[in-house]
């Protein structure tokens, strides 16, 4: 394939570091490089009274929270009404993003392997500042300059790409709870020519983005839910693995059973039978969710420069200010969406006639663009549910706690996205399980993760949580991070 021209992707020469590209040996010279990157950009975030935000206000009209320029994001309320479920009604806060983004990685082979194009950036929720973004990362009014700053490297290759180069293309949704009817545009694109690095991208191999999965709050929500779009199919050598060359069933078991599970086009469920359950439940579940102004909201009050529930739980509505090195604009202010307490996001995992089977739940959230999406195992912050009544505790959550350490697979703290979440973390886990399939509940399913990523080829089949996840399960089949005790 030959890659496309295009002299505007290209960075200044201001802008640039050398060509060719910045590779890494080992996982070592990563963090290296990175600790220079960090050092030398900066973010620096100060909590704000929503009133206190420079070009933001509350709209007269609406009572909406709005940018003077008509575009980002608005700040809603949401009352929500179903007729299923322990709470069958609700008010709360949501952000309107009606924008498509742009979530995008550029991937080239080196030496016969695939590697991805990163970018350490900084976002103003992140935990921990700097973390490992996509090659391109940007909402419509970012990348068409709202905000009157610098461009976004690497855009066009995205705008417009060649179809022979676009392994993978699809609109994808993002976090339900807190986004009304929120889609980016999720891509992959593949160059073979030269490419040359703006200051702070590198160049990491799956094998190494996997590893670095481990690593809390290091690789981004937005990354994450990208790289799961990555397709393991069409033979390419790349992109494959053999259970019976890297890790002989003998070896690792575990690790056997999800490489065929990759492979495993049918598991428990067809996945005839798994989309017709996905459109039965949307049908049967009757959501209702009215947009209105934040100043009718019921159970929320707004004080201390703060939108915050009367229980102190679930999430509060507070603004910053931000100061940056290496962004489009140097400094603004914006509203987030602070989370309380960090919540778990888990796969319940069990080998099933030697193939791995994930139990995937039907999940419905007030601003789901059609209402259920599949979602993980367990996805809650435990404390919520205190207030709640005890039939509204998760299923499967007990179990996901309790387990041993010897049936964890995967645990790791990781960020949810930090240009509108403020400090959002959740522990991502893959538990491997026991449990009797007469155990499955009506809207939980076990599918293998070959039907998974057949339905992520399309939109709104896996929220973010599990896109999020998925990847953390495939990067058990590397070397460096499968698990050694599974037999």
């Amino acid at each position: 394939m030959s890659a496309p021209s295009r002299s505007s992707a290209r960075p200044d020469s201001a802008e640039s570091a050398n060509s060719g590209g910045v590779q890494f040996a080992d996982i070592d010279a990563f963090h290296r490089w990175y600790a220079v990157v960090a050092d030398r950009t900066h973010m620096s975030v100060e909590r704000l009274a929503l009133d206190e935000l420079d070009g933001w206000a509350y709209d007269e009209t609406t009572g909406h929270i709005r940018h003077r320029s008509g575009k980002f994001f608005t700040v809603e309320s949401l009352d929500v009404q179903v007729t299923s479920g322990p709470v069958q009604r609700w008010s709360q806060p949501i952000i309107n993003q009606p924008e498509v983004g742009i979530l995008g990685i550029l991937v080239k082979e080196f030496d016969g392997v695939l590697h991805c194009l990163m970018q350490a950036k900084h976002e103003p929720g992140n935990h921990n500042g700097l973390q490992l973004s996509p090659t391109v990362q940007a909402t419509k009014s970012n990348y068409t300059r709202v905000h009157g700053g610098r461009s976004v490297p690497y855009l066009d290759y995205f705008r417009d790409p060649d179809a022979a180069d676009v392994i993978a293309d699809t609109r994808q949704s993002e976090q339900g709870a807190w986004f009304y009817r929120k889609r980016n545009r999720n891509m992959i694109v593949e160059v073979t020519g030269e490419v040359e690095l703006v200051d702070g991208f590198c160049w990491l191999s799956l094998d190494q983005l996997y590893e670095l999965l481990s690593v809390p709050d290091l690789v981004n929500m937005d990354a994450r839910t990208v790289l799961a779009c990555l397709p393991f199919e069409g033979g390419r050598p790349a992109l494959r693995r053999s259970a019976e060359t890297e890790h002989p069933e003998a070896e690792n078991a575990f690790v056997a059973a999800l490489l065929r599970s990759e492979q495993a086009e049918c598991g428990v469920h067809s996945t005839h039978e798994v989309l017709s359950w996905i459109t039965d439940t949307r049908i049967r579940t009757d959501l209702h969710a009215e947009r209105g102004s934040l100043a009718q909201l019921r159970d929320w009050r707004r004080a201390d420069g703060r939108i915050s529930h009367d229980s102190g739980l679930f999430f509060d509505v507070i603004g910053v200010g931000v100061d940056a090195g290496g962004r489009e604009i140097a400094s603004w202010t914006q509203p987030m969406i602070e989370q309380v307490g960090t919540g778990v996001v888990a796969f319940l995992v069990k080998r099933i006639d030697g193939v791995l089977h994930v139990l995937m739940h039907a999940r419905t959230e007030p601003g789901y663009t059609d209402v259920t999406e599949l979602a993980p195992t367990v996805q809650c912050v435990p404390q919520n549910y205190d207030l709640l009544p005890a039939e509204a505790r998760p299923p499967f959550l007990d179990e996901v706690l309790a387990a041993e350490a010897d049936r964890i697979r995967f645990d790791t703290i990781l960020s949810e996205e930090g240009g509108r979440f403020f400090g959002a973390r959740n522990r991502y886990l893959v538990v491997e399980t026991d449990l009797d399939l007469a155990q499955e509940h009506r809207d939980h399913r076990w599918l293998t993760v070959c039907q998974l990523a057949e339905l992520m080829r399309h939109s709104f089949y896996l929220n973010v949580q599990a896109r999020s996840l998925v990847v953390c399960l495939r990067s058990l089949a590397t070397t460096s991070t499968a698990p050694r005790e599974a037999r």
